[in-house]
């Protein structure tokens, strides 16, 4: 008897807005595979409603999807072949999808990408900073002392230029977040690329958060953040570091307090870039140690 075949596993991008942007390769892909693993059947069930698409989807999305690689890898290991997409874009930039790749690379599938769009590298490709390098960070921390670490860490490299994706209901935090720590930065925000009423907001923190008052309703469509550090914000020396444990002991002396309230005064700190949890780690190895 011929030995059966491993069916393959397609990672599919998908417009990000304007469906007209479906690659035609990724049109006959998902026309023609077995099974479709989808972040959200009832979103990409519209999507492929204007492909005309008629197809088997199952979802896989972050709350599922270390349950479902086994199932997957099975159904290729008989021999069919899987597409995995996600709501918009392309898969694994930010959302599900990893768990399966590694199943599947494990299991000796075959894993094709084909590419499409992208809103991160959209983003950048309108931005007008400098490309020649670049990293993308995901979302954007939501802690301010996360923040302050993450934008320490972005001074001290290399790289100008990142991109982040964040929430509409939190744009303009951000943009105060950089506001109000005066940082050397300009920014493009990308709002609703690719859709109808797309917009980009370019400038200083304190001219971007302007045109966003002045649009309005700026608190909807999704968001795309490329920031660009100016040559003269960055570190250019190792400065020292002072540990958690030491920013602790320092605040229960200079307020008398314990170690709870010690660690909530290191948090409202501006000069703090711990999380939160960095500092309760800190705390009980000051309480092991005395």
């Amino acid at each position: 008897m011929d030995e059966k075949k491993n069916g393959k596993l397609y990672i599919v991008a998908t417009p990000i807005g304007n469906s007209r942007d479906m690659s035609p390769r990724g049109r006959d892909i998902l026309s023609s595979v077995d099974l479709i693993a989808a972040e959200d059947t009832r979103r990409s069930m519209v999507l492929l409603g204007k492909l005309e698409i008629r197809n088997k989807l199952i979802s896989n999305h972050k709350f599922n999807e270390y349950g479902k690689a086994r199932y997957f890898v099975d159904e290729m290991l008989a021999g069919k072949s899987i597409a995995v997409i996600t709501d918009a874009g392309t898969p694994c930039i930010s959302d599900p999808g990893n768990e399966l790749i590694r199943a599947a690379v494990e299991a000796g599938i075959d894993v094709i990408g084909v590419p499409g769009c992208c809103a991160a590298v959209t983003a950048l490709s309108v931005s007008g900073f400098d490309l020649s390098s670049f990293l993308f960070y995901g979302f954007f921390p939501r802690e301010n002392a996360e923040r302050r670490k993450l934008l320490e860490k972005l001074r001290r490299g290399d790289t100008r230029t990142f991109v982040f994706y964040e929430s509409p209901k939190r744009i303009m935090g951000l943009v105060d977040f950089f506001i109000d720590s005066e940082a050397g930065v300009r920014m493009c925000l990308c709002n609703d690329l690719t859709k109808l009423h797309e917009m980009s907001f370019r400038g200083t923190p304190a001219e971007v958060k302007e045109k966003l008052l002045a649009k309005g309703n700026y608190e909807k469509g999704e968001y795309a953040v490329v920031i660009e550090i100016e040559e003269g914000y960055l570190f250019t020396k190792t400065e020292h570091t002072v540990s958690a444990e030491a920013m602790l002991v320092d605040a229960m002396v200079a307020k008398g307090v314990g170690g709870k309230d010690a660690v909530a005064a290191v948090l409202a700190d501006e000069n703090n870039s711990y999380s939160k949890n960095e500092l309760k780690a800190a705390l009980l190895n000051l309480k092991k140690l005395f």
